[in-house]
């Protein structure tokens, strides 16, 4: 457990291999946002914050977090995957729908470890993101948006999405630089 044993950094479905129809657009908002994701992880790491992956297991039911990694190494974008790579001290989820609370283990984990705050990164920001924000809120969990370390398909449905997160879920939206736990 971390220096803030109240807070968590999540990251959501950056172990991806981009085999789906809106992946031209995805990935060029990951190359964007890779570098605060990155800061983001390494922030957390260096304080002994917990870092937990919450990853799409992309309808492969029998996958673990082994072969969910080396499956997107092996794929094309496998550069986007690299410099975001879970640790040996990092926890990881396997979803199967668009929240990081849907039937996962997540909110049993984050209540076993005491934490009331989550910092989210990663992807898709009008979706998956968006989604599991309002699934922290609903659980009354304090809540921090890195909007510059979230990748979107569309523009304006991420800009609107940011501003539904801060205005309507009380989330808190920061830059990955600005990040301390």
């Amino acid at each position: 457990m971390g220096s803030d044993h109240t807070s968590a950094l999540v990251v959501i479905d950056m172990i991806n291999t981009y085999d789906h129809p809106d992946a031209e657009p995805l990935v060029a908002s990951v190359r964007q946002a890779l570098p605060a994701v990155r800061t983001a992880i390494d922030t957390a790491r260096r304080s002994g914050t917990d870092v937990i992956y919450v990853n799409d297991n992309f309808g492969r039911w029998r996958s673990h977090h082994d072969e969910l990694v080396e499956t997107a190494l092996r794929g094309q974008y496998a550069d986007l995957v690299k410099p975001v790579l879970p640790d040996e001290d990092s926890l990881f989820v396997v979803k199967a729908r668009h929240s990081i609370f849907f039937q996962t283990p997540l909110e049993y984990l984050l209540q076993q470890n005491g934490i009331r705050h989550i910092v989210l990164c990663g992807q898709v920001t009008e979706q998956c993101v968006l989604y599991s924000a309002l699934d922290a809120h609903i659980r009354h969990l304090e809540l921090t948006v890195l909007q510059d370390a979230v990748a979107h398909i569309h523009q304006d449905l991420a800009d609107a999405a940011l501003r539904m997160m801060e205005r309507n879920m009380g989330a808190r939206l920061q830059h990955a630089a600005d990040l301390k736990f």
